[in-house]
């Protein structure tokens, strides 16, 4: 039996219990890819990311969902593993900004973190953006969201956008109609698959939200049913709204993700050029993983 130091910190959160978890896994270089699926489905958490040695950066990562599927990019799953190894002093000490870079799939991205007012912040560069076709109909969209059709907009039109994983952005009408979506999973899954998507972000902008858009994340095919904080899905929706002009370079827009699931998240994501993802997060469990 192999013991690992384990647990859980909640990323995009000022208190615990709120925000996004993610289980982390240290020094994970002696486990195969079957077994860090099986570690996964055992935590039972969103995403779990495994840290690794790395040739090309200061650590590799490795994030599974509990459904046993790998993921990529640099959300939720990247800050929350460097917020851990700063709160566990494997990066020196922060009191003033340092850089690091991290390897995940084919990419090696930076990644700056700092100590501020008690807690570390992070701050991570993702990939350029990668855009997919635009839907030709939005009629499948809405039946698959449980929405009426009137409940979307198509300005900017529904696409998929990548800055690490390709999501596909779906602009509601107001905060209300994204509260009121009940997705059927098979049909989302459909129009995921028909527009090159993993899943799919739905937001809106409404003047009564305390931030600047309003978002819930659905990825069934990744067996996620909802999630309460996707920077990988942030990331893309920024670049997207640059893309498209209605975010100037080096504007930060905050989304709010997750109040429905009763974990209300904030990301905040400028323009700079490419998409650069910060925010926080508690430790809430540090233990040993006995496998």
């Amino acid at each position: 039996m192999t013991e690992f130091v384990a647990g859980l910190i909640d990323v995009f959160a000022e208190t615990p219990l709120s925000g996004n978890p993610l289980a982390v896994v240290e020094d994970a270089d002696a486990l195969d890819t079957d077994a860090m699926r099986r570690i996964a489905r055992e935590f039972n958490q969103a995403e779990t990311t495994f840290l690794l040695k790395s040739e090309r950066a200061d650590w590799k990562l490795r994030s599974f969902t509990a459904s046993g599927a790998e993921v990529f990019g640099a959300g939720h799953n990247a800050l929350g593993a460097w917020l851990w190894l700063g709160y566990h002093g494997h990066l020196g000490a922060l009191e003033t900004a340092k850089t690091f870079h991290q390897e995940i799939g084919d990419d090696v991205l930076p990644i700056t973190l700092q100590a501020r007012d008690g807690r570390l912040h992070g701050r991570m560069r993702q990939a350029a953006l990668r855009l997919g076709t635009p839907l030709d109909t939005l009629e499948p969209l809405a039946e698959a969201l449980g929405l009426r059709l009137d409940d979307l907009r198509t300005d900017p039109a529904p696409r998929a956008a990548d800055t690490g994983a390709a999501h596909l952005m779906v602009r509601a009408l107001d905060r209300a109609a994204v509260d009121r979506a009940e997705p059927s999973a098979e049909k989302l899954v459909t129009v995921l698959r028909s527009a090159a998507a993993e899943g799919c972000y739905l937001y809106a902008f409404d003047q009564s939200a305390p931030a600047d858009a309003y978002a819930r994340f659905f990825n069934p095919a990744m067996g996620l049913w909802e999630d309460s904080a996707t920077g990988t899905a942030a990331g893309p929706l920024t670049a997207y709204l640059g893309a498209q002009g209605r975010l100037a370079a080096d504007n930060e827009l905050t989304i709010e993700q997750g109040v429905r699931m009763g974990r209300r998240s904030l990301l905040h994501v400028r323009l700079a050029p490419d998409p650069e993802l910060s925010g926080s997060g508690v430790v809430v469990l540090r233990g040993v993983l006995q496998v």
